[in-house]
């Protein structure tokens, strides 16, 4: 067989499903290998940042490796932004691109850049095939170290001069990823830091949800009853009328949830990545610290570790809840519960005259929302609004970009996040500006024929970047811009398009979009 035909069955062995990108001539054996695949449907995009985006979100959503396509130049270097977003959030994804052949790669030539150098910072491994022999082994390797704590997007690069070579292989087999749980010795010195603390806060991340731990936290967190706190990407964890669910933490402004830090005498952090916020933003008091988590500590001067339980968090819950655990509970003081959901426009009382603030839009569609709606987050001022008053019910149905936090990520995500969960309804929140960077994948989503609904905040400028300048110097300077009428771009990709004008109208036409299970629908929501 070819090195492609090869590298196909591999790829067939790890469970892949769906390849995202687009094709090009370096990559021309590679096309013909997966047209023969049975299994595999490759999904043409149309640009290799959207198929990079799709490939995170299907990823996190899956429980497989999100894997995306392009060939060498700047196929390769479009999908950079996407796969460096992947890797901050902890996403597993395996990017393969194309190369120019070995004989012309020592030279300068046509469209041929280092990719593999320019790979490497934002990826957990970067390489080349260099011998076609070598195809299991780093397909097997790859998608390991992709789905390793904490996961992340690796590179494979593949010469044109090896993909047609005819070779003989076989895929490695696949083994489950070993877990550890942390000793007895570490667990008792946990139970004791706690049972010290009269006041402790638990902060929850999203490595949470990538375990599968919800459950088991859950059930910890009932017999601890002290107050938990959630970073953006690990909201839902707890139920929004949950007594202990303080909400969300992390903002740069207005934070209401840090007084329950600065009251507290031991922040128990639990698989919570610092890609989020550094512990200098919320722990300026320097409370100390119960680490759980996969991974050791990254300790600093604002992250004083006093005990640290280093495992797999859902068996590492299993144990603890075994045990006898004081309970701790008390309530912040100054009725902040009350102040925090007043602050983040939480209460949902919804009436027909409001305005269609970002505020209002997301009470709507959290009142809509089912358990298993999924809503894929944009980047820019709606993002705080979706960290501070959307709360999804359930973990990990939320889908926000909180490491790279690249604008343009959430049409794309949409379509990963459909083709993941076929029967969830999905919901992508996007303002004008990152919605028009990767528009064009409404053609993609239409050609498969998916159903989602995509909210645009359309105000025609960058508005956190405005407010910023305004904070800072009184004015605002290249931020506005000019939009299309985004229903008619909509009708003209054949796909439904809304504007309504009051609150109650916004909510029918999400009601009925909701309803409508077989097309997509775009709701222009205008800020001005």
């Amino acid at each position: 067989m070819k090195a492609t035909d090869l590298l196909v069955q591999c790829l067939e062995n790890e469970g892949v499903e769906y390849i995202f990108g687009i094709m090009g001539k370096e990559t021309l054996d590679l096309m013909d290998s997966l047209s023969k695949s049975k299994q595999i449907k490759f999904v043409n995009v149309r640009h290799e940042q959207g198929a990079a985006f799709m490939a995170d979100v299907y990823g996190r959503l899956s429980n497989k490796v999100g894997v995306c396509l392009a060939t060498l130049g700047p196929g390769a270097t479009n999908l950079l932004t996407g796969i460096a977003s992947a890797n901050l959030d902890h996403s597993p994804v395996v990017a393969i691109t194309g190369q120019a052949g070995f004989e012309r790669q020592h030279q300068e030539s046509h469209q041929y850049v280092n990719i593999v150098k320019i790979f490497e910072p934002a990826t957990k491994w970067s390489i080349q095939i260099k011998d076609a022999q070598t195809i299991p082994t780093i397909i097997r390797k790859a998608f390991r170290v992709a789905q390793t704590e904490k996961p992340g997007a690796v590179l494979i690069e593949l010469p044109e001069n090896l993909a047609p070579q005819m070779i003989s292989g076989y895929p490695l087999p696949v083994t489950p990823i070993p877990k550890s749980t942390p000793n007895s010795q570490a667990i008792a010195d946990a139970l004791t830091l706690i049972g010290q603390s009269q006041k402790p806060v638990i902060i929850v991340g999203n490595g949470v949800i990538r375990q599968k731990a919800a459950a088991e936290l859950r059930t910890f967190l009932e017999k601890l009853r002290s107050p938990v706190i959630h970073s953006f990407m690990a909201k839902g964890i707890l139920p929004k009328d949950h007594p202990l669910n303080y909400f969300t933490f992390g903002f740069n402004k207005k934070d209401e949830v840090v007084p329950i830090i600065e009251e507290s005498d031991l922040l128990i952090v639990i698989g919570f990545d610092f890609v989020e916020a550094l512990p200098n933003a919320w722990n300026k008091k320097i409370r100390p610290i119960l680490h759980i988590d996969p991974l050791p500590a990254q300790i600093d001067e604002y992250y004083p570790v006093r005990g640290e339980l280093v495992g797999d968090l859902m068996e590492t819950f299993q144990a603890l809840n075994k045990l006898d655990l004081a309970s701790k509970p008390w309530t912040p003081s100054g009725n902040l519960k009350e102040r925090i959901s007043n602050s983040y426009q939480m209460n949902g009382d919804l009436q027909e005259n409001q305005s269609l603030t970002v505020e209002n839009i997301l009470n709507v569609v959290e009142k809509l929302s089912n358990e298993d709606t999924i809503v894929v987050s944009d980047v820019g001022a709606h993002k705080v609004s979706i960290a501070r008053t959307f709360q999804p019910k359930q973990a990990g149905r939320l889908i926000i970009s909180n490491g790279l936090a690249s604008m343009g990520l959430a049409l794309p995500g949409a379509i990963g996040a459909k083709l993941a969960s076929p029967n969830a309804a999905v919901i992508c929140i996007t303002g004008d500006g990152g919605a028009l960077m990767n528009i064009s994948e409404l053609e993609t989503a239409k050609r498969l024929g998916l159903s989602f609904i995509i909210i645009v905040l359309n105000n025609s400028k960058l508005l956190l970047e405005e407010q910023m300048m305004q904070e800072n110097f009184s004015h605002s300077f290249g931020t506005d811009f000019g939009n299309p009428d985004f229903v008619q771009l909509a009708e003209s990709f054949g796909i439904k398009g809304a504007r309504p004008n009051q609150l109650n109208e916004f909510e029918q036409v999400l009601k009925d979009a909701l309803n409508q299970t077989s097309e997509l629908t775009l709701i222009d929501v205008s800020q001005g």
